[in-house]
């Protein structure tokens, strides 16, 4: 098709406003659609104060942020959104609101428009089937902040167009992102390879192993920017339950997957994170973290694991997602570590991470995990346990 130059957003929140606003920077028309009464108001109020802020940054000039400002174009109903080359659907992680949605817009959408959907983990291939042109429906997974995070996901289904996903690939350059093209599975690349993270901490909580802050400390001490808890606090407990038990049906209740009762327990809570201002941490005056919820506090019924065991074992069920995310064939490990890398801020890639480590002592401690607790949530990838057995790599190009 020809170059992409009017986009259609649906959906006007936090998500969506930011999306809008990384078009319009890059040049681009923006239509921008949200069923809420005053929603899309509100979104172009927070835009122009971010774009204002940019200029007093001087990252923007004051005519740039004037013209950004002026392409974008509030639509009154859905079926304006029609005409765009291109629509990106931010509503709520919802499967059957979004197929609703797809059904909609594929009635009102010009023939060779593209619509992609900005979800995080749910089957784009579903949401693609409510259509006429699964050919032209793609995942387009932005990362919050849109304006600060270099990565889009490009998720190409098993209908999708080659065609469309180069162009939606050249689109994310156009805005100054890194595409990283995964196929169409279960959380994708990063909320897929980011369950491990958040799993294996809460098992090591669970296993009264250590407490919620030891376990953050310890990988913000290898360079994590955030501990898992305090990630699920930032992220929303309530979404990131929700995101977990959705790659956990798609993956038909693989152990690996099953979300742990200590994520239950805080949402049922209440605790929702940061928002609400009580998650795994309580939090204070303009968010100040405090305590730890005394609910969760350790029992000591083992000897306490130490920083470097805490970190092994984390580190270990995170390379063997990746690993098993090669082997799945959702991306290559390139594509992977810089998705993880873009996507999470980890300060490393987990595959080159695994490999600086040792693949045999990932391998080792995960087959002593297994042995403890045969379920298979610890079960070795055969492809990371071939390559170890061999003293291969992951990336053998880099000699």
């Amino acid at each position: 098709m020809n170059e992409i130059s009017t986009i259609a957003v649906l959906g006007a929140g936090t998500m969506g406003a930011g999306i809008v606003q990384v078009m319009a920077e890059a040049g681009l028309t923006v239509l921008v659609h949200d069923p809420q009464d005053g929603a899309t108001e509100r979104a172009q109020h927070r835009i122009e104060g971010f774009l204002g802020r940019k200029v007093e940054k001087e990252q923007l000039s004051a005519d740039e942020a004037t013209a950004a400002a002026s392409r974008i174009q509030p639509a009154g109903s859905l079926e304006e959104l029609g005409a765009a080359d291109l629509v990106v659907e931010a509503i709520p992680e919802e499967l059957e609101l979004k197929r609703d949605a797809f059904r909609r817009l594929d009635a009102v959408a010009d023939e060779a428009t593209i619509l992609a959907t900005n979800t995080s983990s749910l089957s784009v291939t579903r949401i693609a089937s409510a259509t006429s042109r699964p050919g032209r429906v793609i995942g387009m997974h932005f990362f919050n902040p849109v304006p600060l995070m270099a990565l889009i996901e490009v998720i190409a289904g098993p209908t999708t167009d080659p065609e469309v996903t180069n162009t939606v690939a050249l689109l994310a350059r156009r805005l100054g992102k890194t595409p990283v093209v995964a196929a169409d599975t279960p959380g994708f690349i990063v909320n897929r390879i980011q369950r491990a993270y958040y799993l294996e901490a809460c098992r090591i909580l669970e296993g009264g192993l250590a407490d919620v802050r030891t376990i953050d400390e310890a990988m913000r001490g290898i360079g994590f920017r955030l501990g898992p808890f305090e990630l699920a606090d930032v992220v929303g407990t309530d979404v990131n339950l929700a995101a977990g038990l959705a790659i956990f049906e798609g993956f038909f209740g693989d152990p690996r997957y099953r979300p742990a009762q200590v994520q239950r327990r805080v949402v049922d809570a209440g605790r929702l994170g940061r928002k609400s201002n009580a998650g795994y941490y309580e939090y204070g005056a303009e968010g100040a973290q405090g305590a730890c919820w005394p609910a969760l506090a350790r029992t000591p019924l083992l000897p306490a694991l130490d920083d470097p065991q805490i970190e092994a074992r984390i580190l270990a069920a995170i390379v063997n997602e990746a690993a098993s995310a090669v082997a799945d064939g959702v991306a290559g490990p390139d594509a992977i570590d810089t998705a993880m890398q873009l996507g999470t801020n980890w300060p490393e890639g987990p595959l080159a991470w695994g490999e600086r480590i040792g693949l045999l002592s990932v391998v080792n401690t995960l087959d002593a995990l297994h042995a403890s607790v045969p379920d298979g949530r610890y079960r070795v990838v055969p492809l990371l346990r071939s390559i170890g057995a061999a003293g291969g790599s992951f990336f053998p190009a880099r000699g």
